[in-house]
């Protein structure tokens, strides 16, 4: 049976890049796009899909019109999105995700639709060695200086980095310092 999916994205250009990707899989059945949230309800009904691929800007009023159903909700990010949005989601779709990967994401949420979405929280837990490692990436401090700084070499940081952009999905210095700053992990007055 294929996994019935709603794109909810109001990007035409990002709608059209998934439905190429993922149009031709023989495990999918794609629903048609909604690009606002106007219809969602009825759409949702209508259309009964396992799986809904959701713009993260539009994910509390998303999965306020699942109404109970259960519909494994998958996040698509392409900025910074707090950790509370975040959380409604059983998995992130980044857009730099390899039709692969989104097609194994898809796959997983669907089985959600068989009981309710539980999105892993566990992934987003920092060492207390990432967590110095990103208030120093936050105050902008090149790998060297932080290796320096905390009497490690550069790739031990590096590794730290990438851990860090697994756990938190964010990939830009500037994500990671709102990141840090909304998780009060460094004061503003630092930055200045």
């Amino acid at each position: 049976m294929k996994t019935r999916v709603l794109i909810v994205e109001p990007s035409q250009i990002i709608v059209e890049g998934l439905v190429h990707m993922l149009q031709d899989k023989p495990n999918i059945k794609l629903l048609s796009p909604e690009y606002n949230l106007q219809y969602l309800q009825e759409r949702i009904v209508a259309g009964k899909p396992d799986v809904m691929l959701v713009n993260a800007n539009m994910a509390a009023q998303a999965v306020k019109a699942c109404g109970g159903k259960k519909i494994g909700v998958l996040g698509l990010v392409y900025q910074y999105v707090d950790p509370t949005t975040r959380s409604l989601f059983c998995d992130i779709v980044d857009i730099r995700d390899s039709g692969v990967a989104i097609v194994d994401k898809i796959v997983r949420a669907a089985s959600y639709s068989s009981k309710p979405c539980e999105p892993t929280t566990d992934r987003y837990e920092l060492t207390k060695r990432e967590t110095t490692v990103l208030i120093e990436v936050a105050k902008g401090l090149t790998n060297k200086e932080i290796a320096n700084k905390l009497n490690v070499s550069t790739y031990t940081v590096i590794s730290h980095r990438k851990n860090i952009v697994s756990k938190t999905g964010i990939k830009s210095v500037a994500g990671l310092t709102v990141y840090a700053l909304l998780n009060n992990l460094i004061d503003e007055n630092v930055l200045e």
